[in-house]
């Protein structure tokens, strides 16, 4: 959420943010509508001001016993008194189309953020690695389904597309993963293990900006009996704002990451600055609805409803949240090192950067069954954009007025599409896969998959 305030100081900054990010500018609407709410709050104020001066002068001129003054005045307390409802509705009806608007507009970027309209605009850091020459290069589910152990054809059957059903060494080798992961993050890198809840609500949701813009990527969940109750609404003749109000106040969100929970554990509280940074992970289910993927990544395991992620949160004083962003970064790319896969880090442009971010790294891994680079990771730095939706602040030493925290949030990894990088890198000519050295004690020191008998 963007602060009014700090717009109308620089509307022109705020104008060519939004254009890097391909938008029109909007300051002067944004302006027009703070100006109309202002006046509607100025004449409320008023109103109910007279009202109370009126309402006193009665008591005096009945004192004088001044009936036909009283009377005058009670007459226009009554018209006051009348007026009120309308001036609070105007109130109301301008302060919600500048918050809805507010709402509706992405972050902006950090000046030294590439522009560009797409992903072609994103800027190459730095590769690590160097990818493997195999003689044959199967995709990750061309190995998986010849070993197998990945079930695309019965995840369908129960679950529809964009599910899997992983058996055996694959199962085990998709837990070794998350495991070694969130030990690595909690052991060497500080980050506490937060185990949250899948099922959020929409407050949540929009603390961390998934709501309003992203309503229809997310999964919704409802009690039994509260679709029993909108059901009934609906055959009563409810009207479709009622319906609306009422699935809304009923449904949980499924989370598409476990950021919505980490980053809204500070929601509402003021810290301390000797409280900051507090860096979380949590390894959790993910649910993603995939809205604007048809047609992508159809096949295999990039893209799917449901997978599991190791999630990175930091939350921190703004002057620090730059450098731990990179901290941030080398916490996931530690991973990638450990599991000797090949990467290349970017830095993504104004075009590909996402809605709540004003700057991200992204880590793609190279799949040679594809032969490219996919990304895996991305670390974002949000600045105080998430904390005034969550109204999370912290109070600096010697000072009495909280401040805005920073929030950033990274992939510390995505679990699925680790476990296709180590399948595609780690293939076998014979059909089966290595057990990179790492992994090997979450595995019983199992060092090969292998075709199940």
């Amino acid at each position: 959420m963007h602060d009014i305030r700090a717009i109308r100081e620089n509307p022109a900054a705020f104008d060519q943010g939004l254009q890097k990010r391909g938008m029109e500018p909007l300051s002067e609407r944004l302006i027009a509508l703070d100006d109309r709410r202002k006046a509607a709050v100025s004449a409320l104020q008023s109103a109910l001001e007279l009202r109370n001066s009126r309402s006193k002068e009665i008591g005096q001129a009945k004192a004088k016993k001044d009936e036909a003054r009283a009377g005058e005045l009670m007459a226009e307390v009554a018209r006051l008194k009348e007026s009120v409802p309308a001036l609070e509705q105007e109130e109301r009806e301008a302060g919600q189309a500048l918050d809805t608007l507010l709402a509706s507009l992405p972050n902006i970027p950090k000046p030294d953020v590439p522009v560009g309209a797409d992903e072609a605009g994103n800027v190459e850091r730095h590769r690590s690695g160097n990818p493997k020459n195999l003689t044959v290069a199967k995709q990750h589910f061309e190995i998986g389904e010849d070993l197998g152990l990945m079930d695309f054809e019965t995840a369908a059957k129960l679950s529809g597309s964009r599910f899997v059903v992983l058996k055996g060494g694959l199962a085990r080798l998709e837990r070794a993963l998350g495991q070694f992961m969130i030990d690595l993050h909690t052991n060497e890198h500080g980050y506490t293990e937060v185990s949250p809840p899948l099922l959020v609500r929409d407050d949540a949701m929009y603390g961390t900006a998934q709501l309003p813009k992203f309503e229809f990527d997310q999964f919704w969940a409802f009690p039994g009996s509260a679709l029993e109750d909108i059901l009934s609404s609906a055959q009563g003749g409810a009207s479709r704002d009622e319906l609306q109000k009422a699935i809304k106040d009923s449904r949980y969100g499924m989370i598409p990451t476990a950021e919505v929970t980490l980053t809204n554990l500070v929601r509402e509280l003021i810290l301390s600055e000797e409280e900051l940074p507090l860096r979380f992970t949590a390894l959790t289910p993910s649910f993603r609805a995939e809205a604007g993927s048809a047609g992508r990544d159809t096949r295999g395991m990039i893209r799917q409803h449901q997978f599991v992620k190791c999630e990175l949160v930091s939350i921190t004083a703004p002057d620090t949240s730059a450098d731990e962003h990179e901290r941030m970064l080398t916490s996931a790319e530690a991973v990638l090192k450990k599991l000797d896969l090949p990467f290349r880090t970017l830095t993504l442009c104004t075009g590909d950067m996402g809605f709540s971010s004003t700057k991200t790294y992204d880590i793609e891994v190279w799949l040679p069954g594809q032969g490219m680079y996919r990304e895996i990771s991305s670390c974002s730095v949000c600045g105080d954009f998430q904390a005034r939706r969550m109204n999370a602040r912290y109070r600096a030493a010697g000072e009495k007025q909280p401040r805005f925290v920073h929030t950033l949030n990274g992939s510390g990894l995505a679990v699925g599409r680790t476990l296709v990088a180590v399948l595609e890198n780690y293939q076998n000519e014979d059909g089966s896969v290595s057990v990179p050295s790492v992994l090997q004690p979450y595995m019983g020191g199992l060092t090969r998959i292998e075709r199940q008998a």
